[in-house]
């Protein structure tokens, strides 16, 4: 049984945020707000495993915002949101967790403790959600916005997700609980007559809604973290073939390489890079070239790896630079798909994405023609 499972719900349509795609799925600094979502969840080491509930129509979008995560298979949302929560509880009900998170897709910047105080009030409680007290005076209007009353604030609190329960409780309570009218899964835990306890929340843990929450979320993004900056250099002797593996795309060539598993000397120089922004050694430690296992291997699998370690830092890749030194085969035609295929292993937007080459001027090794090399650097947000 796992202990702790999330499940983001992202099946609505999101109309108020505008920009016709839904809010789930447009960029925020470079990424989707689901993709970022979901890895704040993957990144923290309480959590066993993550899943979504989206929109039926949305599976193309889903698959393009996700790549590479590692998630759960996709679940189908129903018309309201807790009908969408309710179908997320239902389809892992045959291998169940210990406890259950339930976030918002939209809710993209919840950090780890909040995270961490939800898990750690469900040690004692059956319902934990982050929230803030109100501090701000609450009004009543009527339909022409017209002041009708001033409300007491005491006691009250702005609930947040991601909201924790214990997975049987939760479970049950929906299958028992009339939810017409209910705005949150709290809610049907109170209405089952389940306690509830509230924890600290975050005014970073904003729910994007409107257009100005995207401007809001990309302020907060663009003060938040750690800056790192990671170099790699990797070279690579030619021999005879017919090709050669290059920016994890292959590229017919009067000449193969000789090197370590398919001898990408591009991703090998990224990999270093993204290794060396968050100390990590390099990838000889990580894949030892001694080790058979990894002769003849995709070195995609060697960037994917450096990512995930980022991401189990909390943190994120924010730009790839490579520049190939050559003086054959030639990159221009081939720059567009080496950089598709890199933000594809690496989990980003092309516009993150940079791939350059040069020569070296038929001087020494390179100019000969002799082989090929790559420096590459990364830029790192923890």
């Amino acid at each position: 049984m796992a202990d702790a499972v999330v499940l983001i719900i992202a099946a609505g349509r999101g109309h108020r945020a505008g920009g016709g795609t839904p809010k789930q799925y447009r960029m925020l600094a470079g990424q989707t707000v689901l993709r970022r979502s979901c890895m704040q969840f993957l990144a923290h080491p309480r959590i066993d495993a993550v899943g979504t509930v989206i929109h039926p129509d949305d599976h193309s979008l889903y698959e393009s915002a996700t790549a590479g995560l590692g998630l759960l298979p996709p679940i189908d949302g129903g018309d309201t949101r807790l009908a969408s929560c309710r179908n997320g509880l239902e389809a892992i009900a045959a291998d169940p967790p210990r406890r259950v998170l339930l976030h918002d897709a939209a809710r993209p910047l919840v950090g780890r403790p909040v995270i961490d105080r939800v898990l750690e009030a469900l040690e004692t409680a059956p319902a934990a959600i982050p929230a803030i007290p109100v501090s701000d005076t609450l009004k009543r209007a009527d339909a022409f916005d017209r002041v009708t009353a001033t409300l007491p604030r005491d006691g009250l609190w702005r609930a947040q997700t991601p909201q924790g329960f214990d997975y049987a409780a939760i479970l049950e309570a929906y299958r028992q609980t009339e939810v017409t009218g209910l705005t949150d899964d709290a809610a049907v835990a109170e209405a089952a007559g389940l306690p509830v306890q509230l924890v600290a929340g975050e005014e970073a843990n904003l729910k994007i809604t409107r257009e100005d929450d995207f401007r809001r979320a990309e302020s907060l993004l663009s003060g938040q973290g750690d800056i790192r900056v990671g170099t790699g250099f990797d070279i690579h002797r030619f021999v005879e073939g017919n090709g050669l593996q290059l920016c994890g795309i292959w590229i017919s060539h009067d000449k193969g390489v000789a090197g370590h598993s398919d001898a990408d000397v591009a991703l090998h120089a990224l990999t270093d890079a993204v290794l060396g922004a968050v100390a990590e050694a390099d990838i000889g430690t990580h894949f030892p070239p001694s080790d058979p296992q990894w002769q003849g291997a995709d070195s995609a699998m060697f960037l994917s790896h450096a990512a995930s370690l980022v991401a189990a830092r909390g943190g994120e890749i924010a730009h790839l630079d490579v520049t190939l030194i050559c003086e054959a085969p030639k990159i221009g035609p081939h720059r567009d798909a080496m950089r598709a295929r890199i933000g594809e292993i690496a989990g980003l937007t092309l516009d993150r994405v940079s791939v350059k080459a040069t020569t070296a001027e038929r001087l020494g090794f390179i100019g000969r023609g002799d082989g090929i090399a790559a420096q590459a650097v990364a830029t790192v947000r923890l």
